[in-house]
Parts: structure tokens; sequence; C-alpha cells
């Protein structure tokens, strides 16, 4: 079992258009909406491929009901805490090159006896996970050590811990020493105090995050392909060229590709990028299951040179 933490889910709208204006009214070529959220993707991503998940996250207003109906019949095992406030709502505009314009809420701030209920719930389904996954933004008002304080607590009952986080959240987060983190290039150089603009960079960032706590890391860069830091190695996986046609949920199917099987860190981290590439290839917060991913093959590759550039 792998269980996901996403305390600040969404209700996503995803809407594809023929051209972006301003201030034009705007017809659609097609819209559909999904459950959203990074947690909330890694378990999509699993159980579309077979993988037992439960997705643990707050629920509330009508956007909770749709998200939660969304979530029936996917494979994922739900347990939620229900608050006072409505999830978010987002919106993504589509144009036919794959643009992605995304519009997004900040989330309901949730008490202190919503979060406290939010916290024992996660720990309770950890107890019987190999993973757990605390992934996402933070609710308004939520103190930024949350998934520090929440890494300390769940390794406590022997499952490993996967952060994907950004800003201070992750900072402190690596600190207490998660199992793993997945940052985007803009994240491993804001957390590593490195600007990540060379190969080079990039590997110096990952080893510095890595002497402050991260155990690995997955670190994904965009169409470059990315990087994986082990204990005394560094891998990386060539992003092939593909028709990209939303970056959305690419991350998240990365990470649930990484921790679907427990395989030498090779196997897995070839899964890893097999997966998030499957999910760019499709439009929206769509993520990839068995049958996008048949025929799909990433295969590792030597490190570039520290002097080459990551666009």
């Amino acid at each position: 079992m792998i269980v996901t933490l996403t305390p600040n889910p969404s209700l996503d709208h995803t809407i594809e258009i023929s051209t972006l204006i301003r201030g034009s009214i705007l017809p659609a070529v097609r819209s559909w909406y999904d459950p959203a959220g990074k947690g909330i993707n890694v378990s999509r991503a699993l159980a579309g491929n077979g993988f037992a998940t439960q997705a643990v996250f707050p629920s509330g207003g009508a956007e909770g009901a749709h998200l939660r109906a969304l979530l029936n019949g996917t494979g994922v095992d739900v347990s939620v805490v229900e608050i006072a406030g409505a999830i978010r709502s987002n919106v993504d505009l589509i144009e036919p090159d794959g643009t992605v314009t995304a519009l997004r809420e900040a989330g309901p701030s949730l008490s202190s006896a919503e979060l406290s209920s939010l916290e024992s719930l996660l720990i309770e389904k950890s107890k019987r996970a190999r993973w757990t996954v605390l992934s996402g933004s933070l609710p308004p008002d939520v103190p930024v050590d949350f998934y520090a304080m929440l890494t300390e607590r769940v390794r406590a009952t022997g499952a490993r811990v996967a952060v994907d986080a950004s800003d201070g959240a992750l900072a402190a987060a690596i600190e207490a020493g998660p199992d793993l983190i997945k940052p985007n290039q803009f994240e491993l150089a804001a957390a590593s105090g490195i600007a990540v603009e060379t190969f080079g960079d990039a590997v110096a960032a990952g080893h510095e995050l890595q002497r402050r706590g991260a155990r690995a890391i997955i670190a994904s860069l965009g169409s470059t392909g990315a990087l994986y830091f082990g204990e005394g190695t560094v891998l990386f996986a060539p992003a092939p060229p593909i028709q990209a046609k939303s970056a959305v949920g690419a991350g998240d199917s990365m990470l649930a590709g990484f921790l679907a099987i427990d395989d030498a860190p090779e196997v897995a981290f070839a899964r890893a990028a097999t997966w998030g590439t499957a999910a760019a290839s499709l439009p929206g917060s769509l993520l990839p299951t068995t049958a996008d991913l048949e025929g799909m093959v990433i295969e590792l590759a030597e490190v570039p040179a520290a002097n080459v550039p990551i666009p």
C-alpha cells in the first residue's frame, strides 16, 4: 500500500481552446473535470496501473463532493476529513500547442481541529504503508514545517516518506531526513541555494540537499530529462522527443512510477521517467494508465558533462 497526503486538494476544470485572446469570449473545444492535487495525482497514477493506494485529504463543499465522486471507480481508496470550507477549484486553459494557462486558488484554511484530525488519519493509515507521500502546497495558515513534522511521525510508524513540495515547506522537510524528495529544476535551485543552469550545477545542488538530510532525490528537469541521486550514485534519464500536451501531473506520475515497485534504483528510476513522459503526452490533468505506457521504454544514459546547459 502507498498512502498519499494532499492537504490542499483541488477540483481541476480543464478547458481546451483554439487561441487564448485576453478580453475575449472564447469558445471551448472541449472540457472536463479531474480530481487533483499532487498526492491525489500520485494515487490516481498508481491505481490506473493496478497498484494499491490510499489517498488522504480534507474534503468540503460541493467541490469536495464532486472530487470524491470523480474518484469513485478509479481504484483509489479514499480517506477524508470533512472540513467546513470548500476545497479549491482550479482552471487549466490548454492551447493546441500544449501551452497551459493555469488559474490556481489558495484553498481553504483548516481549523486546528481539522488539521489535527488530518494528521491523526495519516499516521493511522501509514502504519500499513510501504511509502507515505507528502505532496503539494499547504493550505493557508498551516505551519511551514508541517511536512517536516509529519516526516518524523510517519517514519516512526515504519513507513518510508517521499516529499514533493516547494519553498519553505520543502526546505524544512529536508532537514527531517525524508527517504525521497522530488523537486523540479526551480525547486532544486531554491532549496539548495545554487542556480541550476548546467548539469554541474544540478549535481552540486542535489549533493547539497543530500548533505542537508534528503536520502534520495529525483530531480525533474523538464524537456531535458531527470536526475536521480542515491547513495553514492547519480543517474540520468534523458527525455525522449514527444509531442508534449501538458506538464500537469507529469512529476506526480514520475514519483508514482518510482514508488510503484521496490526495485533497484536503476530500474525504478527508468520506470519513473517512462511514467512521467507518458503523462506529458496526455492533455490536461489526465494521467497514464497501462495502455498509455505500452511500448514506451526510457533507457538511462551517462550524466552529461558538467558544462552542458539545462534550458
